[in-house]
This record gives structure tokens, C-alpha cells and sequence, in this order.
């Protein structure tokens, strides 16, 4: 049990990156669907840095540059030119995830790849981005609900032509929002090889960024919410991968079926109550009438 709960705890840190970085974006009205795209273009960036840079830590600050600057031509084109958010979102997921292969293939080639050290342990045998994730959550929470920034930025994904008659600059919130968010989400994704493979690999992410935005609905896109959540999510992870390697009799397959199911379940009761930002999705133009 000891060992079930460390294992949850360090699976929790992808999906709290991730699904806190979907819920920053959408807050703004910006939904992101290039999540499983990121978190592999976070993945292989942070890998190659830190092998070629030799630390982890400027590994994580250059994925976190990679994500934002996807997360910044999404927020530009759905802001600026006012593209379908859904379309674009998943054009750039096959573009990161693609350049993400290729800088793998650029790099390392075909040669076996050299394993990365680990992210070192601080306390109770977990590493430093744990603490780091959930003071993340914490700190979106307070500052979501108890500041007038985090306010102003509930305001723009809820009502921004409301939000523009106040002075607020919906584009501006709506870009920095984006390009923030998804730089969580590549940092989400060098966490992987850092911590759990040590090596970069095309499947590597293995559909953690999918179920990030099931995790941000289950979470009614609140920031404490979702830390809760993510360790249901973590737990369904962890147990899927020791029910493959206990040699139960299971196939792998129904196994690996297991929190996918798990998060249609629990979303069929949770959209129910979760309170979805009004504009999630929707482009705003200030001198049109209409808002959409």
C-alpha cells in the first residue's frame, strides 16, 4: 500500500500539470486539444536538453519555452484571426507531436538512447516537482479566487464583452492565458522520461494528455477540484501498470482499458456538475454583436 500510494503520487505531477494548464487556458475561453501533442514535444525537448545540457532543470525551463510558443500560435489564431479553436488545436497536436519525433530522430538517430539521471528525491522518496505541482494548485486556487486578476480572468472566458466594457484587454488576458497554459503542458510531458522512463519514446505519453482534459471537466474547472481528481486519475495509472506486471491472467489489453473506463464513468456523473466556463471554445470579436 506504501508503495501503490508513492507510485500515485508521482503519477499525479503529468496530470496536474496538464489538466491546471487546460484549466488556465479554458478560463480565458481558450480550449486546447493539443495536449497529447505538448506533452510529447515537452517530453522529447526536455529529454535531448537535459542529455545534452546535462541538467534536468534547464530541461523543464526549455520544454516549458516549446509549449508556450505552441500555446502562443494557438492563442494568436483563435485571438487574432479568429480560427475554429478546435481545428487549430488539433493541427498543432500532429505538429508538436511530430516535431517532437523529429527532433528525436535529428538527435539521437537510431543509436540506443542514453538514459537521463532522474529527477533526485527530496522527501518521502518523491522528487521536487511534486511539491511544485501542488503549489501550483494551490496557488491557481487562491489566486483564481482571491485576487482581482484571477478574477478578471474568470471574467473573459464567462462574459467578454462583459469583461471588455470593464476595460479588461480580452485579447491580451486571452493570449498570455494560452501561452501559459500550455507551457504546463509541456512541462507535464518532460516530466516523463525524467522521472519515469528515463529515455525519450514516440508513445511515451500514452494518452496522459486525453484524459488531462477529462481530468479538467471532472475537475468543473476548478483548481482544487482537479488536484483531487488527478489522484483518482493517478491511481487508475498505477494500477493499470502493476495489474500488467503482476501476471494476474488479465489481458494486457483489458488492463490497459482500465482508466479509460474508469473516466467514462465518473464523466458521465461529473459533466452533470461541472461548471464549464461559458465561452470555452468561442472567439471574441469586440466590434461584432455576436460572440462565437
Amino acid at each position: 500500500m506504501t508503495e501503490f500510494l508513492t507510485l500515485t503520487i508521482t503519477a499525479m505531477v503529468p496530470f496536474l500539470f496538464v489538466a491546471q494548464g487546460t484549466m488556465l487556458s479554458g478560463r480565458a475561453g481558450i480550449f486546447n486539444v493539443a495536449q497529447e501533442g505538448l506533452m510529447l514535444l515537452g517530453a522529447a525537448v526536455g529529454y535531448l536538453v537535459s542529455l545534452k545540457m546535462g541538467g534536468n532543470v534547464v530541461g523543464l525551463i526549455v520544454a516549458a519555452l516549446a509549449g508556450a510558443v505552441v500555446g502562443f500560435i494557438l492563442s494568436w489564431a483563435t485571438t487574432s484571426l479568429r480560427l475554429d479553436q478546435f481545428v487549430v488545436g488539433l493541427a498543432l497536436f500532429f505538429l508538436a507531436g511530430g516535431t517532437a519525433s523529429l527532433l528525436y530522430r535529428i538527435v539521437i538517430g537510431d543509436d540506443e538512447p542514453p538514459r537521463i539521471k532522474p529527477l533526485p528525491d527530496l522527501v518521502l522518496g518523491q522528487d521536487a516537482m511534486v511539491f511544485v505541482a501542488i503549489g501550483l494548485s494551490v496557488f491557481l486556487w487562491w489566486w483564481l479566487y482571491r485576487t482581482d486578476a484571477g478574477m478578471r480572468l474568470r471574467s473573459v472566458g464567462e462574459n467578454p464583452k462583459a469583461a471588455d466594457s470593464l476595460g479588461i484587454n480580452v485579447a491580451r488576458t486571452r493570449m498570455w492565458a494560452g501561452t501559459v497554459g500550455a507551457a504546463l503542458m509541456a512541462v507535464g510531458g518532460a516530466y516523463l522520461p525524467m522521472v519515469f522512463s528515463g529515455v525519450y519514446a514516440d508513445g511515451i505519453v500514452a494518452g496522459r494528455g486525453w484524459l488531462a482534459i477529462a481530468l479538467a471537466f471532472f475537475g468543473g474547472w476548478r483548481p482544487q477540484f482537479i488536484l483531487a481528481g488527478a489522484a483518482f486519475f493517478a491511481a487508475m495509472d498505477v494500477l493499470a501498470q502493476r495489474a500488467q506486471v503482476s501476471g494476474i491472467g488479465i489481458p494486457h489489453q483489458f488492463v490497459s482499458m482500465l482508466p479509460y473506463l474508469a473516466t467514462l464513468l465518473v464523466m458521465v456523473f461529473a459533466l452533470r456538475w461541472a461548471l464549464v466556463p461559458q465561452f470555452l471554445g468561442k472567439n471574441y470579436d469586440r466590434e461584432s454583436r455576436i460572440v462565437g
